[in-house]
């Protein structure tokens, strides 16, 4: 804790002991009051401004200690001011003791607390940030909530200080008025407890929850509003309908299945979307005979003299399309009909909030889940058109092997198809208008794949802003910008994989009105719902995270909200997602890293353990990368990880675990790790935290004991 902090936590501490140890609770009760109030009353008719100053001095003081008292000061106030000027001054000088009780709070506590329970309040804070004024002014209005608690615990929240004291000063109106006017008649109460009658109680426990039951009649009214101008089916024929048989479709309909509600499943393409056709499946196929060729030209790093390989690209990319039929019964439409789910290959068009176009049907339903994904994303450089081009769609069609391959993009798809084709034997070109490549990943990891792939060939240009694209005489040229200059490079083959855009045109969402974000993706709320609440989204077509496993993850939301959010809905958990890139060296992360946490101004502590030093890692020949944890200051509690080296994306699993179950450091390291893995890692980058935390002062005096034991 900063000077700053200690001083005004000795501060407040030497008041509040001070009250206590001299007793002077016993001037704010009701029979001292009654004893000294004719006095009170004399000296405020001879001196009313002076009396009123001290009186909002003291009152300020009392609320801003969070002392025992301010319900006695306020019908003191009624008593010796009477309702009006009672009020004004109560008012105002509750308001302003309620801040300063606040401010204390946010100033001495905030920082620990978001700092050590950050991850949890997460979610808490996003509800303050959007709706925190509507929740202070509900339970300001509920004197059954102790007012100096709720000062204190909205300090720890993001909540303007300003909204805080305008919406205190509305919000405790009602409960000043009630006890100053209490406070004109004291002479009549006996006791404090007798001010709130059980009626009373309930009157304001009602006003309370008015503005919760008001946001639900403005809820209802805004869908009915959206709905107006549609026909409502009298029933319907399924309980879902969703379309895109991707990671999120399928998932999706999987759940309302298994629930036994009656969905149907909208596919125009091929079932398995992306990921199996065109992403994970058929790039990891690919990426893994890229690797036994990098083994084989390492050979003498294994002990063997020479190894080579004779292979045609054309037998490669049909391996890769073996294997895609191989996984795709895991996703067919076989397998899907067998479970519950009626699947159909077409078109949708969604045509009201209920009722789904394809193939000439109309089917109705009571919801409706878009799951329809994503596409590469091409820029509209001047010539590419001409020159032609490749996606990550598309690149499974070829089968001969680009003698010369330009990739425009330095993320995670780039990076990963660079590195295969390179490794095939093109001469790859990989163009970055960025100043390092997977620009989401610390400096160092972006680094250390950089120089993996100039080591093996590749001409990385980082700083690269493609401008035009020419083709003459049969030579296709990239113009770049770099430095204030113009730069060319020549090809035979361009792959552009410069990110992905959401689907969001062709199935209705136009003709409904349901908006699309500035990323591009549909808009929706958190529980994943779109302005049409038995619309749903997920997957890329929602964002913010473009995964298969997260686009399964929101399916779950999205799927159970569809089908029971009458009852209960759950708001979509960010909380801890995994990710990886499958270069070598594999790149996997959980949580901040290091950027992320300089970023946010997070404080961390930073540990990390050099996989060189690895048995395994040794023994394999893949000695390289590192384990970095970030965790909070002084503590084991674990706020990110990356992972940089072999099978990095399994190792970072145990992270994942342990965040999500709140597993520190210290439980990682008292785990038993079978020898010799590279799972290792993860151990002894815990032991490596462990170390820098030993307790020195103690470990003195346990090197004296020893000593002494040796006599």
């Amino acid at each position: 804790m900063d000077k700053k902090k200690l001083t005004v936590l000795l501060a407040i501490a030497a008041l509040v002991a001070a009250f206590f140890a001299f007793d002077l609770s016993r001037y704010l009760t009701l029979d001292y009051f009654k004893s000294q109030q004719a006095a009170i009353d004399a000296y405020t008719q001879a001196r009313p401004l002076t009396a009123a100053a001290l009186y909002f001095a003291l009152y300020i003081a009392v609320t801003g200690l969070s002392l025992p008292g301010a319900a006695l000061m306020t019908l003191a106030g009624g008593a010796i001011f009477g309702l009006l000027w009672g009020t004004i001054i109560v008012s105002f000088a509750s308001s302003i003791g309620a801040t300063l009780a606040f401010l204390a709070s946010r100033f001495l506590l905030r920082d620990l607390v978001q700092t050590r329970f950050g991850d949890s309040l997460r979610a808490v804070n996003r509800g303050i940030e959007k709706d925190g004024a509507f929740y202070l002014f509900t339970l300001r209005l509920v004197p059954a909530f102790p007012f100096f608690v709720i000062n204190l615990a909205m300090g720890l929240t993001p909540i303007r200080t300003w909204t805080f004291y305008l919406v205190s000063q509305a919000g405790m109106l009602a409960g000043t008025l009630v006890y100053v006017n209490a406070g004109t008649q004291i002479a009549k109460i006996e006791s404090l407890s007798g001010i709130l009658s059980p009626g009373l109680i309930i009157s304001f426990t009602l006003l309370g929850i008015f503005p919760l039951i008001a946001r639900k009649a403005v809820d209802f009214a805004k869908a009915r509003k959206v709905y107006a101008r549609w026909s409502k089916p009298s029933r319907f024929d399924r309980n879902l309908v969703v379309i895109g048989a991707g990671s999120a479709g399928l998932v999706s309909s999987y759940i309302a299945a298994a629930v036994k509600a009656k969905v149907t499943l909208i596919e125009k393409h091929r079932m398995g979307g992306d990921c199996l056709n065109t992403g994970c499946v058929p790039s990891k196929a690919l990426l893994r005979s890229a690797k036994f060729l990098s083994h084989l030209k390492r050979s003498q790093d294994f002990g063997i003299r020479q190894a080579r390989a004779d292979f045609d690209f054309a037998d490669v990319m049909d391996r890769v399309q073996r294997v895609i039929r191989q996984v795709e019964p895991h996703d067919s439409v076989e397998r899907y009909t067998g479970l519950g789910v009626e699947c159909i290959r077409g078109e949708a068009k969604i045509t009201s909030p209920w009722t789904v176009q394809v193939n000439g049907r109309t089917l109705t339903t009571r919801a409706i889940v878009i799951a329809a994904g994503a596409r590469p994303f091409v820029p509209p450089i001047p010539g590419i058109e001409d020159t032609g081009y490749t996606t990550s769609d598309t690149v499974w069609e070829l089968r001969k092997l680009p003698p010369r391959l330009v990739v425009l993009g330095g993320g995670p798809i780039g990076c990963e198809l660079t590195q295969a084709f390179a490794r095939f034997g093109a001469q790859v070109t990989q163009v970055e208008m960025l100043p390092r490549l997977l620009i989401r990943e610390d400096p160092e990891v972006s680094d250390l794949v950089a120089a993996r792939f100039r080591e093996e060939g590749i001409d990385v240009r980082l700083g690269h802003t493609a401008k035009q694209f020419r083709v003459a005489n049969g030579v296709k040229t990239l113009v770049c910008e770099h430095q204030g200059r113009n730069v060319e490079i020549e090809f035979d083959e361009l792959l552009v994989a410069v990110g992905r855009v959401a689907n969001t045109t062709g199935y209705g969402l136009e003709e409904l009105g349901i908006p699309v974000s500035r990323a591009r993706t549909i808009e929706s709320n958190e529980f994943l719902q779109t302005i049409y609440p038995n619309i749903f989204v997920c997957g890329d077509v929602a964002g913010p995270f473009q995964f298969t496993h997260t686009a399964a993850h929101q399916a779950w939301y999205a799927a159970v909200n569809a089908l029971f959010g009458n009852f209960r809905k759950f708001k979509a958990d960010y909380s801890v997602i995994p990710w990886a890139t499958f270069t070598e060296p594999e790149v996997a992360r959980v949580g901040l890293n290091e950027t992320d946490a300089k970023d946010r101004g997070v404080p961390c502590e930073v540990t990390t353990y050099g996989i060189d030093d690895l048995d395994r890692a040794i023994a394999d020949g893949e000695a390289h990368g590192f384990v970095k944890v970030l965790t909070v200051p002084g503590k084991d509690r674990i706020l990110g990880v990356t992972i940089v080296g072999e099978h990095a994306g399994d190792l970072i699993a145990e992270y994942v675990l342990a965040m999500k179950q709140g597993v520190g450091l210290n439980r990682i390291l008292g785990t038993i790790h079978i020898y010799p893995t590279l799972a290792e890692a993860n151990k002894y980058a815990a032991g490596q935290w462990k170390k820098a935390h030993a307790p020195q002062k103690l470990l003195e005096w346990v090197a004296r004991y020893h000593a002494w034991q040796l006599g």
